[in-house]
């Protein structure tokens, strides 16, 4: 069963391309006494994912951390050297904390992963956007389709905030 607002997010570690190397980022670690806004992408460089999600948060940063969100995060079932590429690329740079998901392991978990295997990428993420208050999900807008963005991105959350 899908994650739900009023769950505690589950136990997780991620990993983060530091300059020096990886680093794991607990779910406690991100969230503990934090607001933080938690989007995910089925993968980095993908069309909707790269023209519309990850933008649409750094478009929007300002306002989010206005609003008292301490951290925004993204987070792929891709390996972390291709979340820094990423985040290089798209001028995110470490404005928002880019959450790589590996395995799926957090993904899973939560009930939010799909078989992308059809278009060649495996199991992924549905796009979702959560607010999580220390560790509780606050507000949680998940896509009917991985190639949409209809209520997950900034500007729906923003309403939450």
């Amino acid at each position: 069963m899908p994650i739900a607002v009023g769950d505690k997010l589950p136990d997780a570690t991620f990993k983060v391309k530091t300059p020096e190397g990886l680093k794991d980022v607990t779910t406690k670690e991100l969230t503990a006494g934090k607001r933080v806004i938690l989007f995910a992408v089925p993968g980095a460089f993908t069309p909707t994912c790269h023209a519309k999600h990850l933008p649409s948060y750094l478009e929007h940063l300002d306002v989010l951390k206005a609003k008292g969100i301490d951290t925004v995060a993204c987070v792929s079932v891709n390996d972390a050297f291709v979340l820094d590429a990423w985040a290089k690329q798209s001028g995110v740079g470490d404005k928002i904390l880019m959450l790589a998901d590996g395995n799926g392991t957090f993904t899973k978990a939560i009930g939010l992963d799909f078989d992308g295997s059809g278009f060649g990428l495996g199991t992924r993420s549905k796009r979702y956007a959560m607010l999580v208050e220390d560790g509780v999900v606050k507000a949680l807008n998940v896509e009917e389709s991985p190639g949409v963005m209809e209520v997950s991105g900034a500007d729906k959350m923003l309403a939450y905030c």
